[in-house]
């Protein structure tokens, strides 16, 4: 399936050639050949990059190495999904294809390995490197920003966000943390063939089109407050919160059962952090068998959250996408969305509205274990970016 045909940057509405900015498929994750149904549907374009988006009920690795095969000159980066964003808004069993034609988009990726041990420092001298050299090499493509997908069980977003951000200079991050539906299992990512676990790829772009890097959340930090008392930050682990048990005074202060405690809960009861003068999500993932409070991201002693009350999911989500359309509606989005929007859409039976939003404004891509925007890891949220086509002359 192709999707928003415009003009390239260097064309006219009268020129006879058009050609689609990004191009998009999915298919089922059941097809044994799913590659050759994508490469069938995007033709015979020029890529500059190939994402893939997979649910877990697909063979990964079987559907990585047909990419390779099929597009061996091509960057092909993938991922696991918690959920997929395609063609009719949420879905789940798919894999959505992503390319990037290279009349518009030059790209270089790399894999970012053994995550949990990061040395920041060679590899912040390497993004330099590889981003003056991209840049350098495309100058008729001023628009430039990265995207980075990660293993969503690392524990290493936070880290690994914060080192990489600063080395982008102009390029804005935004990215998503690879999924297992809902096993919290097995979360993979790839670059060309080569799958990994405890990694992460980084994809940095220029651009000849105009692009908006975004991060948008429908929560309203309250009065109320907790101070997290005693915590495991390396495993993102509240033991106590105030002084108390964690999972039963989280429960007392949302007037819960602490037997209670599920999925649901935490997606419709989330806590925020203020950093830098912003609230930012701190979701909880699940209750462990001690009783503690396990978070998607990072969390430590001393550490005062805020409770939260969602806006209405589809007015906001509404209101956001308008907002992207000020000066001008985007042809395509890129979009992290975050597993607990989509069980609070479901809890909150949004889901088919939330879709046809999504639908109606071209976004593509996944449901995730946390999302990454600048050199933040956070939850909640959806991250991703816009891109706008060129204006036509008239």
């Amino acid at each position: 399936m192709l999707t928003d045909v415009e003009p390239s940057p260097t064309e006219t509405v009268a020129d006879p050639v058009v050609r689609p900015i990004v191009l998009t498929a999915q298919v089922p994750a059941t097809d044994p050949c799913p590659v050759a149904q994508i490469k069938r549907d995007f033709g015979d374009q020029d890529l500059s990059l190939l994402t893939l988006f997979i649910s877990p009920a697909a063979d990964f690795d079987a559907v990585v190495a047909q990419a390779q095969h099929a597009y061996p000159d091509t960057d092909v980066v993938a991922c696991s999904t918690a959920g997929e964003i395609g063609a009719c808004g949420y879905d789940e069993n798919q894999i959505i294809a992503v390319g990037f034609p290279a009349v518009g988009f030059a790209t270089t990726s790399l894999m970012i390995e053994d995550i949990d041990q990061l040395t920041p420092q060679p590899l912040v001298d390497r993004l330099v490197l590889e981003r003056v050299k991209l840049q350098k090499q495309n100058r008729d493509m001023p628009n430039g920003f990265a995207l980075l997908v990660v293993d969503g069980l690392s524990l290493a977003e936070d880290a690994l966000t914060a080192a990489i951000s600063p080395a982008l200079r102009d390029m804005p991050l935004f990215g998503g943390s690879a999924g297992d539906g809902m096993g919290f299992q097995k979360t993979l990512v790839s670059l060309n063939g080569k799958v990994a676990r405890n990694a992460a790829v980084l994809t940095l772009f220029c651009s000849a089109y105009r692009t908006h890097v975004f991060s948008l959340d429908h929560l309203v930090p309250t009065e109320k407050q907790m101070v997290v008392t005693d915590a495991d930050p390396a495993r993102r682990i509240v033991k106590s919160i105030n002084a108390e048990p964690a999972a039963p005074e989280y429960a007392r202060i949302m007037g819960k059962d602490p037997n209670q405690l599920d999925r649901f809960t935490f997606a419709s009861h989330p806590v925020v952090v203020r950093i830098g003068g912003t609230h930012h999500v701190r979701a909880i993932r699940q209750v462990n068998d001690d009783g503690d409070l396990v978070f998607f991201s990072a969390i430590d002693e001393g550490m005062v959250l805020t409770t939260a009350t969602p806006q209405n999911m589809v007015d906001h989500l509404t209101r956001k996408m308008a907002e992207l359309s000020d000066n001008g509606a985007p042809a395509h989005i890129i979009g992290c969305d975050c597993i607990l929007r989509r069980i609070e859409a479901e809890q909150t039976q949004m889901t088919r509205d939330l879709s046809d939003i999504l639908a109606r404004h071209n976004v593509t891509g996944f449901s995730t274990y946390g999302e990454q925007i600048g050199p933040l890891h956070v939850n909640h949220t959806m991250s991703g970016v816009a891109i706008y086509a060129p204006d036509r002359k008239r």
